[in-house]
């Protein structure tokens, strides 16, 4: 909250400051009298028009990427859960150390994984191991029994889905908005910034609040792109929800 107070601030003092000084440095002649003020007013129109249809892009790429992200997180889950089932048929010691290591993996990813996805940019190593693990265990189940070989073989299927849906969830760690969209996102916001000040707009009490107030709605919309930029870090990061009701599953099943 405070960090979003202060950017919001800032880019209001930002936009006066540039309209300010920047009408002190361009030439007297260049400021509206009569006619020119519809001019101006086309001029600002069509640079908030553009900046806000790049601004309407940028933040549907990053709800998708945000969105794509959670998909990716219930998916494990679940594929987590079926498993969970799978090996509660197994015969024992078999179910005991399938079961744990998927308690522990699911734990691990609640706990240290997303500190690491947070900080780092990168899944957990200590998960991963954990995740081969229970593989091998599943794949070294050996029995002549065809009820068991069948849930030896769901249970490798199950492990490939949380496999590829963690596969998924490592993309996403990494995804962010293309670099080409950013330059159009920081250009379009020096157009806006720049655009009372190119079109000639007298210096005035209400003008500056005008600006500051533009200024802050401005700071506002590129902290929040900020945010979502990255699902898995920064302030508006993807719940732990999927796998907590995981856990919570695990218990109910005996």
């Amino acid at each position: 909250m405070v960090q979003a107070l202060l950017a919001v601030v800032a880019a209001a003092a930002v936009a006066m400051g540039v309209f300010v000084i920047g009408s002190r440095v361009w030439p007297k002649s260049w400021q509206q009298s009569g006619d020119e003020d519809s001019a101006g007013g086309m001029v600002l129109d069509l640079v908030n028009t553009f900046f806000v249809a790049v601004v309407a892009f940028v933040v549907v790429l990053c709800w998708q990427q945000y969105d794509n992200a959670q998909n990716h997180t219930i998916a494990e889950s679940k594929a987590l859960v079926a498993t969970y089932w799978i090996a509660h048929d197994m015969p024992e010691p078999e179910r005991q150390r399938v079961q744990d290591l998927l308690r522990n993996y699911t734990e691990q990813v609640i706990g240290q994984e997303w500190k690491v996805m947070d900080r780092e940019g990168r899944l957990s190593r200590t998960a991963q191991s954990t995740l081969d693990a229970a593989r091998d265990a599943v794949s070294g189940i050996q029995s002549d029994d065809s009820s068991v070989a069948d849930l030896r073989s769901k249970a490798l299927d199950s492990l490939q889905q949380v496999n590829d849906a963690r596969q998924d969830r490592a993309m996403d760690v990494r995804r962010g908005i293309p670099g080409f969209l950013y330059i159009a996102l920081w250009f379009s916001t020096a157009m806006v910034l720049l655009s009372p000040v190119l079109s000639g707009i007298r210096v005035s009490v209400k003008n500056v609040l005008m600006i500051g107030l533009l200024g802050l709605v401005v700071g506002a919309v590129l902290f929040q792109i900020h945010n979502l930029d990255r699902p898995f870090s920064r302030q508006t990061v993807v719940p732990r929800d999927a796998y907590e009701n995981a856990l919570s599953s695990y218990e109910q099943i005996t």
